[in-house]
């Protein structure tokens, strides 16, 4: 931590009502860094009758901010905004330290994580209501739209920042107030976008940070009528279970769940043009990406030719500590998701995968695996079936389009999907066809505050992003204003 230019970035206590507390009994829990292995700090883990008072803070606190102009929490936004920007090298350092994603993708992370709030708030002054032509004399009817209160979100651990920014900008500019829960490998970005909020100006209250044991967090939010709204973003299990709970107080839930995205190389395409975008889809974040490659279909007339292709750029990538210069590929979160994406391998390669490239002999540290490449993958493997969330490449070859469209579609998941060609019809085809929320043609690059991120079936419910992200953590009013007189004056 002796590494930042701001020591005050880092937290290790829960940022409630506007102070820093410390668990009641004094629990804490280390935070490794996943390439050295590492204990970089210990944050404070809260128990239940503080996450309930986190809870009765922010809904405290609702009242005075949600009838601010929306120009006046625009400002507090926009000092925000800014104080991510001029800390964007410690927040970065700070994020490859408990994350391991190579800096440079840090840096980016928090140019990604600031323009979601600028966005929001601009966003948040078109939040218009309607004027509804009315069927009752003397009536004038309409609706406007309201914050709909106290919003929790559920943070995962591979985007830091940015997941959280994507959700709490957009309930706090439409005027709500937000429990953060971030994930606990990665608590410690978290607190320091809490300690930039304070800087900014956010009102004690408005915005939280709370930390704790991830089961018992999750159900005293669940349980709470006063939280009126649930965001999380992790696996598609986990989404389940909070959907459960929240049921019983039917919460309004927005979801972005797992993903099993298909990258689809048509005929026509350039192979090496192919092989860089593949490689580009799939090593984001050293695989653990919801938006990541995770099955690789390639029509069969550019079938060998793409995997040379694809392993010869394999053999470009850098793998190690993400604070080294040149690393483009850092470790796993922990050994566990190693184990799991051995696994993954092992269970491809007994059902008759061939293992083109993947030497785990040279991973340089317990928590690193080796970006691999399989190819003739079937449906029968774990690859196939499940988001691998590593630096796993599974791919195989098509021949009919139709049938490539039934085998993409072929998953539970439905959130990004990938096409590489330029004949227009079979594009149109499979951008109809295709049952993701997402389909993004010749083009690695598709999220940003425009767009309305989300996936269908079981990858998630609503949209984060754009100017539907504001729906999430608003609702709708109607209202009749009777004993009128008529347009006509009659």
């Amino acid at each position: 931590m002796h590494m930042l230019k701001d020591p005050r970035l880092v937290r290790q206590l829960a940022y409630v009502n506007g102070k820093w507390i410390a668990g009641h009994e004094g629990r804490d829990e280390a935070v490794i860094d996943p390439a050295s292995e590492e204990t970089i700090g210990r944050c404070t883990q809260l128990d239940a009758s503080q996450i309930e008072h986190a809870i009765d803070s922010a809904q405290a606190a609702l009242p005075a901010w949600r009838v601010l102009s929306v120009d006046a929490r625009g400002v507090i936004l926009g000092r925000w905004h800014d104080l991510l920007l001029e800390n964007k090298e410690d927040l970065a350092r700070l994020m490859t330290l408990e994350q391991g994603k190579p800096l440079d993708e840090a840096r980016g992370e928090i140019d990604y994580a600031a323009s979601f709030i600028r966005w929001f708030a601009e966003e948040a002054r078109r939040a218009y209501g309607e004027t509804i032509p009315s069927h009752i004399r003397d009536a004038q009817l309409g609706s406007v739209r309201e914050p709909i209160g106290v919003a929790a979100l559920i943070t995962p651990w591979n985007f830091p920042c940015a997941m959280i920014t994507r959700k709490a900008a957009a309930a706090l500019a439409v005027g709500c107030t937000v429990l953060v829960k971030p994930a606990g490998e990665t608590p410690f970005s978290a607190l320091a976008l809490a300690e930039l909020a304070e800087r900014a100006g956010f009102p004690a209250g408005v915005f939280n940070v709370i930390t704790g044991e991830p089961e018992m967090v999750s159900q005293v939010l669940c349980a709470s009528d006063k939280v009126k709204a649930l965001s999380f973003t992790g696996s598609t299990r986990v989404g389940r279970l909070l959907l459960q709970q929240a049921a019983a107080t039917v919460k309004k839930c927005s979801m972005e769940l797992g993903g099993n995205a298909p990258f689809i190389v048509l005929p026509d395409m350039d192979v090496e043009q192919a092989a860089q975008a593949a490689i580009d889809a799939k090593f984001q974040t050293t695989g653990q990406d919801c938006l990541a490659a995770n099955r690789i279909f390639v029509h069969r007339s550019l079938y060998e030719p793409f995997l040379a292709a694809f392993a010869r750029r394999m053999g470009e990538l850098t793998v190690g500590n993400g604070l080294v210069r040149g690393v483009n590929q850092g470790p796993l979160i922990n050994a566990k998701a190693v184990a799991k994406a051995q696994e993954l391998v092992d269970d491809a390669v007994t059902k008759g995968a061939r293992l083109l490239v993947g030497d785990q002999s040279q991973a340089p540290g317990r928590n690193f695996f080796m970006p691999t490449l399989l190819a003739d993958v079937t449906a029968d493997m774990r690859v196939y079936r499940e988001e691998n969330f590593a630096p796993v490449a599974g791919v195989m070859a098509w021949d009919d389009l139709e049938q490539l469209i039934a085998q993409a579609n072929d998953t539970e998941y439905g959130l990004a999907a990938y096409v590489y060609g330029h004949d227009m019809r079979p594009v149109w085809r499979l951008l109809r066809g295709l049952e993701f929320g997402m389909v993004s043609v010749n083009s690695v690059k598709m999220t940003g505050p425009p767009v309305p991120f989300g996936g269908v079936k079981q990858s998630g419910l609503g949209r984060e992003g754009s100017r539907h992200g504001l729906d999430e953590y608003s609702q709708i009013k109607y209202y009749c204003l009777g004993g009128l007189p008529s347009a006509s004056g009659s």
